[in-house]
């Protein structure tokens, strides 16, 4: 059985490690997942403090020229959008998952992680699903979203919409 267990770095390490362990079996798999939604607006706030409204434009850089163009997205194309970005996600994804993976080898687990980058967990976890082809999802009953209440947690919507079961563990 392949097992996936969505994180936010918020599920209890213990619980979450020995609960998919024991759905995995000594056969399974299990894979940690963490989706990050990187703050691509903060990258442009941040060059128009460095360097004014240039943001409105976009650099194009090939192996000879650097060209600036006028665009309306000033949310990337920027040499070194790439590289911040990449770390920011590197970065997310460790302390969101690290806790966990320390835990599953406890359990004699060697998970995989993956870490993407999405504006809607909910999304992105039913596409890693797929993907990844799961058995079953584990997540935290429990969230960070500013409109839960109103609109449902990532938790509750993957019960209606996932292909597979979902456990959802509750918080200690």
């Amino acid at each position: 059985m392949h097992v996936l267990i969505a994180t936010d770095g918020e599920l209890d390490p213990a619980l979450g490690a020995d609960l998919a362990a024991k759905l995995a079996g000594p056969e399974g798999r299990i894979t940690v997942l963490s989706v990050v939604e990187v703050p691509r607006r903060l990258l442009a706030d941040l060059r128009k403090g460095f360097f004014g409204d240039i943001t409105e434009q976009a650099v194009t850089v090939d192996h000879e020229t650097v060209t600036i163009q006028e665009t309306v997205d000033s949310t990337s194309g920027w040499p070194g959008d790439d590289a911040m970005i990449e770390r920011y996600l590197s970065d997310q994804g460790k302390t969101r998952t690290e806790p966990l993976i320390a835990e599953l080898r406890t359990h004699g687990v060697e998970p995989e992680v993956v870490i993407r980058e999405g504006e809607s967990p909910t999304s992105s976890i039913l596409a890693a699903i797929t993907d990844l082809g799961a058995d079953v999802v584990c997540i935290g009953s429990h969230g960070k979203g500013l409109f839960e209440g109103l609109l449902g947690s990532v938790g509750t919507k993957l019960t209606r919409l996932a292909p597979v079961p979902v456990l959802l563990i509750r918080k200690r």
